[in-house]
């Protein structure tokens, strides 16, 4: 602190009180070492733990191959599931629908890429009358076992497909986070409060707009 008062003119320090001068501490503390003033997240930041975002799938809108460029100048969410899924996938997918509608314009600047962990059942038709149903910035992507092997290694997702086999029923388990990618592809949050009951809508339609606004002042908007 003895060094932050050095820089003030001695004259400056006798004719301020203590308030005053503690408010020019901070400001010259700020000019000398720099001030951080980011709000916090109310998502969980993941910046620079997982790769950027990276993939060769199959849009199941209209059956090309496409490449995690081709979403570049996105705000991206990246969600591995299934379209039979009796309860936690269609409950994210509308949680993520409330944050969409309250993002309003902003939403176009954001695409929210369906994964399917179950490409045995979920053909293209299926993943895109799925997908439809929770508006246009939400995708469905397939691809072969290969493929989706790769893209959940990639990003640490846990899943298991296992068929039926007599009395035992088809099963399908999956990781169920979200994983927010910035315009430019870097991984940025994760989202957990989405698959619940009580989501945090508002602070995760902050945060996404946060990210369209930061890729904007980048010059990476679409």
């Amino acid at each position: 602190m003895k060094v932050l008062r050095d820089k003030i003119p001695p004259k400056l320090l006798a004719s301020i009180g203590s308030r005053a001068a503690l408010f020019a501490l901070v400001a010259v503390a700020c000019l000398l070492f720099g001030c951080n003033s980011e709000p916090e997240w109310h998502a969980v930041d993941i910046s620079g733990s997982l790769p950027p975002l990276d993939f060769v799938l199959t849009r199941a809108d209209d059956g090309k191959t496409v490449m995690a460029d081709d979403f570049k100048g996105r705000v991206v969410l990246l969600y591995f599931g299934y379209t039979f899924c009796p309860d936690i996938c269609p409950l994210t997918l509308a949680n993520v629908d409330l944050v969409l509608n309250a993002l309003g314009d902003k939403a176009r600047d954001v695409r929210v890429l369906f994964v399917t962990v179950d490409p045995n059942r979920d053909t293209l038709p299926v993943l895109k009358d799925y997908t439809a149903a929770f508006g246009p910035e939400v995708i469905g992507l397939r691809g072969d076992p290969d493929q989706l092997a790769a893209l959940a290694k990639r990003y640490r997702v846990a899943y298991s497909v296992t068929p039926a086999t007599g009395d035992r029923p088809y099963e399908v388990n999956h990781s169920s986070a979200i994983y927010v990618f910035d315009k430019t592809g870097k991984i940025r949050l994760l989202l957990a409060s989405l698959m619940t009951e009580n989501p945090d809508v508002d602070g995760t339609a902050a945060d996404l707009s946060r990210l369209v606004d930061e890729g904007n002042e980048n010059g990476s908007g679409s």
